[in-house]
């Protein structure tokens, strides 16, 4: 049973990220769809839910909590891992139910084009991403954790900002604000549902996934990292060219 759960998490969210060339478009769906004059009226777009689900993995996926969740429970237990990570997950699935529902509201209330947002999301993608390549080459290392772990762990730093990044929040306020109706509103928060049910699964199996895979893992965040940069620096451009501070 544990090697059957291993195989379809890691063939879970491996897959996606074999296919994330495909995913770069959807910067269209988030870019073409508002006006060019930054407007928080979308105009109507064919909804690709592949690439949805292919950028939503990369902000909210599984890769990059593998090596805190591993930091944080190498001396705990297999039972009080799947109390964090199980704890995790709901606190996980109720901010990114919160913060969408705020962010639609924020943007209506207080008038925010969509393509600020955007930007927003693109800036943060992009200083998060950048550290993480650059952390690669300071050469030092957090310290272990010496204190026993608590269950406290799982909102903060657990559940958010690991499991539920800042621009991960952006993406998804993005996507429901240009949700057309209910049905594709429904179908968003589906997608969002799974990617986070990934990420507990691959916290159930994560000692497992790092003892065997560590070094390769290791290689494969450093490229996603570098991916994200670039992913991050072209949502910038993207957004100044739509605000018209660049030319288009």
């Amino acid at each position: 049973m544990g090697r059957a759960l291993r195989t379809f998490t890691l063939a879970a969210w491996l897959l996606p990220t074999f296919s994330f060339p495909l995913g770069a478009p959807v910067l269209a769906f988030a870019s073409d769809t508002a006006r060019a004059d930054g407007a928080n009226t979308p105009v109507a777009q064919p909804v690709d839910w592949e690439m949805m689900f292919a950028l939503l993995f990369l902000m909210l996926g599984p890769v990059k909590i593998l090596g805190p969740f591993v930091a944080m429970t190498q001396h705990a237990d297999a039972r009080f891992r799947r109390r964090l990570a199980t704890r995790a997950f709901l606190f996980s699935v109720a901010a990114v139910a919160i913060a969408g529902g705020l962010g639609r509201r924020m943007l209506a209330s207080f008038a925010i084009p969509l393509q600020v947002l955007v930007l927003t999301g693109g800036l943060i993608l992009f200083l998060v991403a950048l550290q993480q390549v650059l952390s690669q080459y300071s050469g030092t290392r957090p310290p272990d954790r010496t204190e026993p772990p608590t269950l406290t762990l799982a909102f903060n730093p657990l559940a958010f900002p690991t499991i539920v990044t800042p621009y991960g929040i952006a993406a998804v306020i993005i996507f429901m604000a240009l949700a057309p109706d209910i049905t594709s509103t429904g179908m968003i928060s589906g997608l969002v549902l799974l990617v986070l049910a990934l990420d507990w699964l691959t916290m159930l199996i994560a000692h497992s996934v790092v003892r065997w895979l560590g070094g390769v893992l290791q290689l494969f965040g450093v490229v996603l990292s570098v991916t994200q940069v670039a992913l991050g620096l072209h949502i910038i451009l993207r957004s100044l060219g739509r605000l018209g501070v660049l030319p288009s």
